[in-house]
């Protein structure tokens, strides 16, 4: 909206040319985002405080987490009003891309509140039943699948970009589809697994949001990647705007998140982040990239499918609990080590797919 009035106002004064830079917008983006959630989560906490809008606890998970039982949860609403917002305000709304990002975030982002709903209202961790879940999340992510399929403009934005290798490009044809229905909601459910301790997923979800909009910003700009030797996406470049307005949400939920933790994000953000994460990283044609980065994530829900598959055709766990976080909880380690741990990984496994801008 403000990119669409600072527009209009550069006929009446040339300054307003500034809020046409993507690199300013970004900045503003991040920071209104920013704003907005460290002005409205105190108010929001006494909310969810009043309403006894609290976590349910697994009677199955680690006994270390019935203590957490009542802390108010649905904060991921937080994150989603900011980023939303945020994006509003400073991107280009004629921007394809914009929109669909917009509408996989907030779609997903409805399921969780309904799952979290469903939790509080009727005091079951379990919440909304995982065939409905899928039902709604497999709809939404294949509307968006279609939608960048359809209008689709460039040969580029439906070819497999191949990291570290230079000039690989696979043509995907019909397969994209199917391929961006798996990112986005294998990646919602993955950052949703993670999701189990204080501040564990919402930091690596803002390093990897971080550096996709990196890839946002030069891949959508002919001359860095001409230099770079990385396939040239035109209109990407307004999702780095997206990704500023996620990064200023993020660390604004992680000063109410950390350890011990004010507020959880409940469903409503964890599904909504890795969505928005999955979304970012097909258009932006990293979805590869995206599987380094997000390797935490890949990892956490690997421990479930394994777990899941020995104890079916054994009877017997690998690990001691999963998702993955769990197993090192039962051994002993405290909460803040696993994940500030987690954290580092994550940051050098970010290292390594913006590593894959040079090494080709």
């Amino acid at each position: 909206m403000l990119f669409s009035l600072s527009e209009y106002l550069t006929q009446f004064h040339s300054g307003f040319n500034v809020f046409q830079y993507l690199t300013l917008r970004t900045i503003l983006g991040v920071l209104t985002a920013l704003i907005i959630s460290l002005i409205v989560g105190p108010v929001m906490i006494r909310y969810l405080n009043s309403y006894k809008i609290g976590q349910s606890v697994r009677s199955d998970g680690p006994e270390s987490h019935l203590s957490k039982e009542g802390t108010p949860t649905m904060g991921g609403a937080l994150i989603l009003v900011a980023i939303v917002t945020s994006t509003l305000m400073w991107a280009d709304l004629s921007s394809r891309f914009v929109w669909v990002v917009l509408f996989v975030t907030i779609g997903f982002g409805a399921i969780g509140w309904v799952d979290d709903y469903r939790k509080i209202v009727f005091g079951n961790s379990r919440g909304l039943s995982a065939r409905l879940k899928i039902f709604w999340q497999s709809l939404i992510g294949l509307i968006a699948a279609l939608a960048l399929y359809h209008t689709a403009q460039f040969p580029i934005e439906t070819q497999l970009i191949v990291p570290f290798i230079k000039n690989i490009l696979i043509d995907l044809g019909w397969f994209y589809v199917v391929l961006t229905y798996f990112v986005i909601v294998g990646s919602s459910n993955a950052v949703n697994l993670t999701d189990g301790l204080d501040g564990l997923a919402i930091l690596p979800t803002v390093l990897v949001g971080g550096a996709l909009g990196v890839f946002a910003y030069l891949t959508g700009n002919f001359n860095f990647s001409n230099y770079l030797g990385i396939p040239y996406v035109p209109g990407v470049g307004e999702m780095v705007v997206f990704c500023g307005a996620l990064v200023g949400a993020g660390l604004g939920f992680l000063w109410f998140n950390t350890y011990p933790a004010q507020v959880f994000m409940g469903d409503v953000g964890a599904l909504a982040l890795g969505a928005a994460l999955g979304t970012v990283a097909v258009i932006v044609r990293q979805e590869l990239v995206l599987f380094i980065m997000g390797g935490i994530f890949v990892a956490e829900t690997l421990s479930v499918m394994v777990q899941v598959g020995s104890f079916k055709l054994t009877g017997k766990r690998v690990f001691r609990m999963a998702p993955l976080h769990h197993h090192y909880e039962l051994k002993g380690w405290p909460e803040p080590r696993i994940i500030v741990r987690f954290w580092i990984i994550t940051l050098v496994l970010v290292l390594v797919g913006l590593a894959s801008l040079k090494i080709r």
